[in-house]
Order: structure tokens, then C-alpha cells, then sequence
């Protein structure tokens, strides 16, 4: 029987076979002194955190046993993506430990965002999912906005304890941890020879001081985010890179927009009216009459009403149907992962086509 080697760094078992998943090493550093993961290597040699995913049932194993212990979690949410980038069952698993969540990517949104309603938003979206936070704060892993004003929260709240960083896969987690290191780190020998206690899954410490550490958890894998039924190179499609530029239609009942071929608007009911689309801006967007609506996604779902790409096409789960009547307030419809509609207030019926996984919904407009 094959013994298996684990990493020194961070526990999780070496496999040589698979660069993108936990515990990667090169066949030829098999025969090193110290046997590291590439993702530890990286980190102790660069000061930089390189994601990996691991299915529900391991990331919800390993996170439980911050039940055991006291610290700070951190919690990274992508603003466009609050939805499917949002662990539901973190509540259960942390005990009493505070949390602040942070929303990432802030620096896409529109210079006209109202950030205090977006704020107060997030706080109570958690709330009602059942997860009750100390503060928000929204940053830009990225540009670095915001990082400070979390450090300090940081500081306060962890009260000389640990801090565990956690998030789902594609939320810009390993960014907003290699921000901190290089921030707060005057040595390149960040990374310890112990790991989390009584897992081999993979937590990476980072000393903060010489009684506690910032624990790296790895990306949970949630089916709800749009990501995971994308290839790479749709994704680089539906991906804000720079602030979103707003694009205005006056649509009126009998009318439908395509989102690429990722999601689709019907107006079933009401009158003329301006629908404000915040996406990529590389996104191309489609309008066209309810009636040539399913014959215009028959013929050209793949090439014009794209991505997905015809070589992309078989990865996206059947569409479901929802359908929102507004009336009143001025509201947002988001697509999770690739954007929202912001409409008016004025009575209207529309219908959202979009992949089962993916669930729309809607809220108060943020701008």
C-alpha cells in the first residue's frame, strides 16, 4: 500500500496528478527534505495564497472545528454575486465567534452607489439568512480600497485572538489574504510547520503576532454561483474587470432582452419604461420581440446570444422560469454572478429565464 505524504505546511495529502486541486506537488520535489504543497511553497516563497476548492461536505468538516476554538471569522462575499458567493450554513458552524463580513469588488460598482444602502443591504440580506455579523465593510482586494478600515475591525474584534479568512471559491479571497500578508508582514518566512489541528484539509497559518494566527480556509465550492457552469474563457465575458458603465432600454410589454445567452427578461405586462442594466461591460445584451423570442435562442444561442460558446453550450443547466411583479418601489432583479436590472417602480409583470441552479431574485435598488 502507497504511504501517503502530507504537506508540512498545511496538512492537506500530497497528489501529483492535478495542479489545480489541494496538495499539488511536482513528482521531482517528492524527494525534498521538507515536503510542501505548491499552494504552501507559493506562500512561504512569494507572500502569495493561491485558492483551492473543496466540495460542501470537506469545507463544512473543517470549518466546524472553529466551533472548538475562539477567534474572529472573516467572511468574504462577492458584491455581485451576494447569493452564490454567501455560505448559508457558516451560522451553524462557528459557535459564538463574531463574524464581519466583507464584500469584495466594490470598486466595479458605479461612482453613483449609494454604499450606505448597499451596506445596510448585506447586513440585513445575512440577517435573514440566518447569519448575524458585528459590521460590513466593502472593499477592493484588487485596488486595495478599504483594506485598512478592515485591518482595524480586524484588530478590535479579534481581541489578540486568531482570525479565520473564510469564502467561497471565486470571491477574491487569496487577493484579499495576499493584501494582508504583504501589508502586514515585514518577512517572507510567513508560513508555519504545524496546521490546523485534527484536519488534513488544508488551513494555512499566518502568524499576526507571537499568540495567534490568520488561518487561509479554502474555497467552498456553492453551486448557486453562476462560475461553475462557465468554461474560462466565458467567464473573462461575464466578468466586470472596471466600473460598470449602465445601459438604458425603454422597453414596453411584447419585448425581451438577452443577457448573452445566459439569461433572458420577457416583459409580460406594462407600460413604456426605462430597465437600467448594470453588467460587464464587455457583456453583449439583445433586444428583441417576446414573440421571436424562443425561435431567436433556437437558432442562435452559441454564436450572437453568447457566451456560453458552442463549444461551452452543453455546461449550462436548463433554464427555469420566475416571475416578478413590480409595483411601486424602485427595484433591483439580480442575476447572481452576471448582474441586475434596475427598474423604475412603475406596475410591471416581467419573467426571468435564467439556469436552474442559479436563483434570481430581487431587491430595494441599490442605486
Amino acid at each position: 500500500m502507497e504511504r501517503v505524504i502530507y504537506c508540512q505546511g498545511c496538512g492537506v495529502p500530497i497528489q501529483t496528478s492535478d495542479p489545480k486541486e489541494a496538495g499539488y506537488l511536482p513528482a521531482s520535489a517528492l524527494k525534498n527534505d521538507t515536503v510542501i504543497c505548491q499552494r504552501c511553497f507559493r506562500l512561504k516563497h512569494y507572500n502569495e495564497v493561491q485558492d483551492v476548492p473543496y466540495d460542501d461536505q470537506d469545507f463544512l468538516d473543517m470549518i466546524s472545528q472553529i466551533n472548538q476554538t475562539q477567534g474572529l471569522i472573516v467572511k468574504l462575499i462577492d458584491i455581485f454575486d451576494f447569493n452564490g458567493s454567501f455560505i448559508s450554513s457558516l451560522h451553524r458552524l462557528t459557535g459564538k465567534n463574531p463574524i464581519i463580513l466583507v464584500g469584495n469588488k466594490v470598486d466595479l460598482l458605479p461612482k453613483s452607489t449609494n454604499l450606505n444602502r448597499l451596506k445596510q443591504w448585506i447586513k440585513k440580506s445575512a440577517a435573514d439568512l440566518g447569519l448575524v455579523v458585528q459590521d460590513v465593510f466593502l472593499i477592493s482586494a484588487v485596488k486595495g480600497k478599504g483594506i485598512d478600515e478592515v485591518k482595524e475591525a480586524m484588530e478590535y474584534y479579534r481581541k489578540t485572538q486568531d482570525v479565520y479568512v473564510v469564502g467561497s471559491t471565486n470571491v477574491g479571497k487569496s487577493t484579499f489574504i495576499n493584501r494582508l500578508i504583504n501589508d502586514s508582514t515585514g518577512t517572507k518566512e510567513v508560513i508555519t510547520t504545524s496546521y490546523f489541528p485534527g484536519t488534513t484539509l488544508g488551513f494555512i497559518e499566518i502568524p499576526l503576532d507571537k499568540h495567534s494566527s490568520l488561518y487561509d480556509t479554502p474555497g467552498v465550492i456553492n453551486r448557486g454561483q453562476m462560475a461553475h457552469y462557465m468554461s474560462d474563457k466565458d467567464l473573462k465575458a461575464i466578468t466586470p474587470t472596471k466600473e460598470i458603465k449602465p445601459i438604458i432600454y425603454q422597453l414596453q410589454e411584447g419585448q425581451t432582452l438577452f443577457f448573452g445567452g445566459l439569461a433572458r427578461m420577457d416583459i409580460i405586462k406594462g407600460e413604456k419604461q426605462p430597465f437600467v442594466c448594470y453588467f460587464a461591460n464587455q457583456l453583449s445584451i439583445h433586444r428583441t420581440k417576446l414573440e421571436n423570442a424562443d425561435a431567436l435562442y433556437e437558432t442562435h444561442q452559441g454564436d450572437m446570444l453568447a457566451p456560453p460558446n458552442k463549444d461551452s453550450l452543453h455546461l449550462l443547466p436548463n433554464f427555469t422560469t420566475n416571475t416578478f411583479k413590480i409595483d411601486g418601489d424602485k427595484t433591483d432583479i439580480v442575476i447572481p454572478g452576471l448582474g441586475w436590472i434596475t427598474l423604475s417602480g412603475q406596475a410591471v409583470t416581467v419573467e426571468m429565464h435564467t439556469p436552474q441552479t442559479v436563483a434570481t431574485s430581487k431587491r430595494n435598488a441599490i442605486i
